[in-house]
């Protein structure tokens, strides 16, 4: 039987990509440092996914284990395998890097031929080829020209929300049913995995910045709007309506963006805007604005769901008054048990919103950092 790595054993790892390796036949080795969840993997061997929607299903998923990603055995399972995927985060990746590189040695050592994909399932832009940068720092010149013939790092994009729910039992994860995999279909090396459920991308940026200007972009306003107004949820956040017309607007010129750039169907992307917001009302997931808000200062960085969708606008010359909102939003985030947030806030404090933003953010457009300081309120 063929055999997946899912770096990650949370509940993007189990409730998205580790459901449709496992459903696509392979055994999936769960690596993570979570030693409740590996050890209760091991045991089992198998968890229930529960889609929480209007129709509501339970799949069973078996053939599945966990090792520690610390220890020797995962090293072993990744000489073995034939797909590699993540879901760690992307701060993780490199400290996943000497645990990958390890393993493509030990390819190597074996004189295995067999192609390895390596899938970083991340929410961020490319983040395949950044784990491949952190893996070929550990490799030697012969290392890296085996993996340039073995071993691909296909970029993707993923799109599901897995909110945080405690389950009787620990494996099993609540996830809505709408997804999207994207992976870009150049990069493979070998024969290429059939996983239903991953759509094979030939232009990939269009899927990433689809996804990250309008679900990504949508997601964190209405959480940092929701927090200011004293809100748990984004279904309580999106049900406010001066939030809902800001968020929606938002993400109107963030798609007028979109739209001129990758030359989309301006109505199919409306409706992929109704989609989206409606998916931020399901009844049936409890989403906290703090776990959609958390890590403020990446999120507003030059490449992420505030900042880029921005300055892409603006440089078509479109209206992105409401997008700015956002991003004063997000500089108001005061979230004392997110480090990042506590860092954003002090930024502010000694330089105030507007050269706090142009330090995290990069812009030196003088009217969009104006801007952004009336939004804040200063």
């Amino acid at each position: 039987m063929k055999t997946a790595i899912m770096f990650g054993a949370g509940n993007i790892g189990r409730g998205f990509i580790g459901m449709l390796l496992a459903q696509a036949d392979y055994k999936v080795v769960f690596a993570d440092v979570n030693e409740m969840i590996i050890n209760r993997l091991a045991e089992d061997q198998a968890y229930t996914v529960h889609i929480m929607d209007v129709d509501k299903k339970d799949y069973r998923i078996e053939n599945v284990t966990g090792v520690l990603s610390t220890g020797t055995e995962i090293i072993d399972e990744i000489a073995a395998a034939e797909v590699l995927t993540t879901a760690v985060g992307l701060v993780i990746l490199p400290r996943i890097a000497p645990t990958i590189a390890d393993g493509i040695k030990k390819r190597i050592a074996n004189g295995s031929k067999e192609a390895l994909n390596i899938i970083a399932c991340e929410n961020a832009i490319r983040a395949s080829s950044q784990l491949k940068e952190h893996v070929y720092a550990l490799l030697n010149d012969e290392e890296k020209a085996y993996c340039d013939s073995y071993v691909g790092f296909p970029d993707c994009s993923v799109d599901r929300i897995v909110p945080p729910v405690r389950n009787e039992i620990p494996t099993d994860v609540v996830v809505e049913s709408y997804y999207e995999w994207n992976v870009e279909k150049a990069s493979f090396k070998g024969e290429i995995p059939q996983i239903e459920g991953m759509n094979l991308a030939d232009n990939l940026e269009a899927y990433i910045e689809r996804k990250l200007f309008t679900l990504n972009t949508g997601h964190c306003i209405t959480a940092y709007l929701g927090v200011q107004k004293g809100y748990k949820t984004i279904k309580e956040s999106i049900e406010d309506p001066e939030i809902y017309a800001i968020v929606h607007e938002a993400m109107e010129q963030s798609g007028a963006g979109l739209v001129k750039k990758h030359s989309f169907d301006a109505e199919a992307h409306a409706a992929y805007i109704e989609k989206i917001i409606k998916r931020f009302k399901n009844p049936y997931l409890v989403d906290e604005c703090t776990r959609v808000g958390r890590e403020p200062k990446r999120k507003l960085s030059a490449t992420d769901r505030l900042v880029k969708p921005t300055m892409t606008a603006a440089g078509y010359g479109f209206p992105v008054d409401k997008l700015i909102v956002g991003i004063g939003a997000a500089l108001h985030y005061n979230n004392p048990e997110d480090p990042q947030s506590v860092e954003v806030q002090a930024l502010v404090a000694e330089k105030g919103a507007k050269e706090a933003f142009k330090e995290l953010s990069g812009v030196e457009d003088e009217a969009i950092l104006s801007q952004v300081a009336e939004a804040y309120g200063c």
